[in-house]
């Protein structure tokens, strides 16, 4: 077997550097696209390999190439108060828009112990939480969310409606790791349904529900389904009431709102990216809070207090047969220590993905030993 037939391993920086290199061959600014690269680079150092590498060339490359998102960002504060502002992406990168508007959320927390700051007009911004550990690496609690293509079907229906729209927390704790809940409103994302078209698996069933309700599991008839509007995803809790779906849904419903009516951007199927048959910008709504905790209580009160209440959690009984208890932002933790040093995987699908960019872009010196 041959090194573009196997999953290999490349190195952070390595990766890193060659997607920051592919965004300014796109035209994105050196300091932008070093933005870029780096929030994609830190879903692969935690094991969120949907929204690393993976999502390189479907989400930005593909979409900048088609005159969907700007490579060029222009970022205009449309309103603003001490504490607050909303402001207006132009439908440049995501991850661009998202930084600096958590780093003006962050300011303003220092000044006035909380910061809030709402957009429209956005894109695709990469895993929420490198956002709200912005904010955790500086002393606050960091919170934000997104809204997204819809894909969340709501409890009893089967048109997808909201997006999996994340709710995201990170704190800080006296551990080597912060509390960072970062997950989806539903039970699964249009991500990891890519990461299995990939790797040519099955998607459980009760994660995707077809027009009569009936699970869907072939990844690659999914990911067109959900275009087409005739597949949804589950809310968190899955279908109907009867194992808490309603919950799901209503949290995803907050998000949306949140991501929409503040700041007057798009919302459900606003966000589809076509019209009339033509592909069209997204224009995604985000918000970003900041909390400074010393406005509070002391940091190092708050880091052990969170601590305890987390150590306790874990050192609760465990269910028979059960190794251990895990608590928010630890798996990834322990998933960075596994992977430092080793550096992320990239399927044979990805890899072909990487030699037709490089290909298209005539990038040069790029260290692949898959090339």
């Amino acid at each position: 077997m041959t090194s573009n037939q196997k999953t290999v391993w490349i190195k952070f920086d390595t990766l890193e550097k060659f997607m920051a290199k592919v965004f300014r061959g796109l035209g994105v600014p050196p300091g932008d696209a070093a933005i870029c690269a780096k929030v994609l680079i830190a879903a692969d150092k935690r094991g969120i390999d949907s929204h690393g590498i993976n999502r390189l060339k479907m989400i930005y490359y593909d979409r900048i190439r088609e005159g969907i998102i700007n490579p060029v960002t222009r970022f205009e504060v449309v309103r603003e108060g001490p504490a607050t502002a909303v402001v207006d992406g132009h439908n440049g990168m995501g991850q661009v828009i998202a930084y600096r508007s958590m780093r003006m959320a962050m300011d303003k927390a220092k000044k006035y112990g909380l910061g809030m700051v709402a957009v429209r007009n956005s894109n695709h911004y990469g895993i929420a939480g490198y956002y709200a550990l912005m904010a955790e690496a500086e002393g606050m609690i960091g919170i934000t969310g997104t809204n997204a293509r819809p894909s969340i079907a709501p409890t009893f229906g089967v048109e997808n409606m909201l997006g999996t729209n994340p709710f995201t927390f990170a704190m800080p704790t006296d551990e080597p790791f912060p509390f960072l809940l970062d997950c989806a409103t539903s039970v699964t994302q249009r991500g990891k349904i890519e990461v299995y078209a990939k790797a040519k698996k099955k998607v459980p069933p009760g994660w995707v529900i077809d027009e009569q309700g009936q699970s869907k599991t072939d990844a690659n008839q999914i990911l067109k389904d959900l275009v087409a509007g005739t597949a949804a995803l589950t809310p968190l809790g899955g279908v109907g009431e009867e194992t808490a779906g309603y919950k799901g849904y209503g949290y995803a419903a907050v998000v949306e709102i949140l991501s929409a009516a503040l700041q007057q951007g798009s919302y459900l199927k606003m966000l589809l990216g076509f019209k009339a048959g033509r592909k069209t910008p997204y224009n995604l709504g985000h918000f970003f809070m900041a909390i400074d905790i010393a406005a509070f209580t002391e940091l190092a009160d708050f880091k052990k207090t969170t601590g305890n209440i987390l150590r306790a959690l874990r050192a609760s009984r465990k269910m028979p047969g059960a190794k251990r208890i895990y608590t928010a932002g630890e798996k990834e933790y322990l998933v960075w220590q596994e992977r430092k040093d080793k550096g992320a995987p990239l399927n044979a699908e990805l890899q072909k993905e990487i030699r037709q960019m490089i290909a298209e872009l005539d990038l040069k010196e790029t260290p692949f030993s898959f090339l």
